[in-house]
């Protein structure tokens, strides 16, 4: 049958895309445009399924906070490349999603993603595997949380890729806003030394107990030696013993002193953080092409 310019541009502005799809899809269904979009998008999701396996590492950080600033919603979202990290509809997606995580509250990322988008009767999955379809990379809704705060609640985004959030009882939204941004930049594992897994505290005592003994210490010498270097390596990891950022010269433990402050909880995200990358052999690629070509 003959397929109308009309009808391709309406099918078009339905699903996204492209023309020659568009025109596929209405061949195969007689040109009725709710069966060729209700095709598209079966076809659209399968599409999406294939995709699953490959690796999203990029994507973005968004954080959304409620009117009174007291509850907050930090997502990632995947993609497999920076250039549709910064793709619009891919944004819009990172957004709306962001915005659904901060209405339904904590919960498991299945609730999430079979909840219903905006005021329709998709659900973020659906979106997801739509958009999948239409951009051709794979999309994920990595993980999300949502923290509240009777007190104030920092959050701060550097750029898309880090965001943190930070539940202070006590002190006010500045100090809640600067303990984030020390969050996003000094990334501490833990809240005080008390927090730091026995586990992880024995490994590091045995570690410097080791590089202690090599330096031909007495054995009293040493013991004093360990305690002390421990105290400052789990500084470092720890929110509360970490030098402030803005200000060096003071610990976050002194900060919230003179503040008279005390931060609950924290979480920190970093896109792709623990996903592992594929590194692509280009030149081993291109020797089997060469290969390939010479038989």
């Amino acid at each position: 049958m003959t397929v109308t310019a009309e009808a391709v541009k309406v099918l078009r502005e339905r699903t996204g895309a492209g023309m020659m799809e568009c025109k596929k899809a209405l061949v195969e269904t007689n040109g009725d445009l709710d069966a060729a979009a209700e095709l598209m998008r079966k076809q659209g999701l399968a599409k999406a399924d294939k995709k699953a396996a490959r690796v999203a590492a990029e994507g973005v950080i968004v954080v959304e906070k409620s009117a009174d600033g007291r509850k907050a919603a930090m997502v990632e979202i995947n993609c497999e490349t920076d250039f549709v990290a910064r793709e619009q509809d891919f944004r819009g997606f990172a957004q709306a999603v962001a915005a659904k995580a901060l209405a339904v509250g904590a919960g498991t990322l299945e609730s999430l993603m079979g909840s219903k988008l905006d005021s329709g009767a998709e659900t973020v999955d659906e979106r997801r595997r739509a958009l999948v379809a239409k951009i051709g990379e794979n999309i994920s809704v990595r993980r999300y949380t949502v923290l509240s705060s009777e007190g104030t609640l920092g959050a701060y985004v550097h750029g898309t890729r880090i965001g943190a959030l930070v539940v202070v009882k006590g002190g006010d939204a500045a100090l809640a806003h600067d303990l984030a941004m020390h969050v996003a930049a000094s990334n501490p594992k833990y809240r005080t030394m008390a927090d730091v897994p026995a586990d992880v505290v024995s490994k590091e005592r045995e570690i410097l107990t080791e590089q202690a003994q090599s330096e031909g210490k007495p054995p009293e010498i040493v013991a004093k030696m360990v305690e002390g270097r421990l105290r400052k390596s789990l500084g470092e990891i720890t929110l509360l013993g970490q030098a402030f950022v803005k200000d060096p010269d003071q610990t976050i433990e002194k900060l919230l002193k003179s503040a008279k402050a005390e931060v609950v909880s924290f979480e920190r995200y970093e896109v792709g953080a623990g996903i592992e990358k594929k590194q692509d052999d280009f030149v081993a690629e291109v020797m089997a092409q060469v290969k390939g070509a010479t038989h």
